[in-house]
């Protein structure tokens, strides 16, 4: 039983149309699923990604109109790594990026910048073999384009309290000083650096949680690992799209383990992802309601495919 790397990763953002043409604009991903968050749906739930809505590479976000810019801190996810496939798409990221206002910063084998809100990025060439992730966007060429998520780097005082829970319950294993899960599809890493001084502040440009991705049929088996290993982890729960586990692992982080399936193609033809205001059956009786709190959003992606 393994997870299959990094399912979804999941931000908020005070400013949808903003986050929007951010990350379906600029970093060129599909808007697969425009939603509202389950728990509370007065507010958004923007999903990106791929072309096919593929776990691996979908990062999500509640919006909170207005919300305060947050801070990382201890306990909470830093930074989210991103593959690439050449050195020619970190100078191609390099300049797109500083075209569009974003000043990145160039490492060796890398690229960091940050989003409008403050959510901090790295681009990584790929060294794995695992399949690209990527998206159709009529500014960026196929082979330049973001290939889905490499993994996250979290603020840990304690990584070492972290180890047991990730290594024999979750499967992680070892590699240098980071993690890696690694599925029979796909792999993650998990990263821990040294906390800044400051509390760490939930808000604007702050990772909510990380999601690892599990087949449907392991899901209630996790469940149980999870209690086993002495987290304290929420019932299973249906959330139309995947079904989901949540705890927190020692190092405070939420983590929270998402099946494969059934997907976004469940209420949307696959060719018309994202294009319309999605709800779950049991929300379904208060769309009226919900859009209108909602503000309608414009798709950049769909601007540029008809320039």
């Amino acid at each position: 039983m393994r997870l299959d790397g990094i399912h979804h990763i999941t931000a908020i953002t005070g400013d949808a149309q903003a986050n929007v043409d951010f990350y379906a604009g600029t970093l060129g991903l599909r808007l697969v699923k425009q939603s509202v968050n389950q728990d509370d749906p007065t507010v958004y739930h923007l999903f990106y990604a791929d072309e096919h809505g593929s776990a691996g590479s979908d990062l999500t976000f509640f919006e909170y109109p207005g919300a305060t810019r947050g801070r990382p801190g201890a306990g909470m996810v830093h930074r989210v790594l991103w593959r690439v496939g050449s050195e020619e798409a970190l100078e191609f990221w390099a300049g797109r990026l500083g075209a569009a206002g974003v000043e990145p910063e160039r490492t060796d084998g890398s690229l960091r910048f940050a989003d409008p809100e403050g959510l901090a990025h790295e681009l990584l060439i790929d060294r794995t073999d695992d399949e690209p992730l990527v998206a159709d966007h009529p500014e960026i060429p196929k082979e330049l384009a973001l290939r889905g998520f490499d993994g996250v780097r979290a603020y840990s005082a304690d990584p070492a309290g972290s180890r047991e829970l990730l290594e024999a319950a979750l499967g992680y294993a070892v590699r240098d000083s980071d993690f890696e899960v690694r599925g029979d599809r796909r792999g993650s890493l998990y990263a821990y650096d040294p906390p800044p001084p400051e509390r760490g502040l939930q808000g604007a440009g702050t990772v909510h949680h990380v999601a690892w991705a599990s087949t449907p049929a392991d899901h209630e088996a996790w469940l149980q690992r999870v209690l086993e290993a002495g987290a304290r982890p929420t019932p299973v729960i249906d959330r139309f799209y995947f079904r989901s586990i949540y705890f927190r692992e020692p190092s405070g982080v939420l983590f929270e383990i998402a099946t494969l399936g059934p997907g976004f193609a469940i209420d949307e033809d696959a060719d018309r992802l994202g294009e319309k205001l999605s709800l779950p059956p049991p929300l379904e009786p208060q769309r009226d309601r919900i859009e209108r709190g909602l503000a309608p959003l414009r798709n950049p992606r769909k601007s540029a495919a008809r320039a």
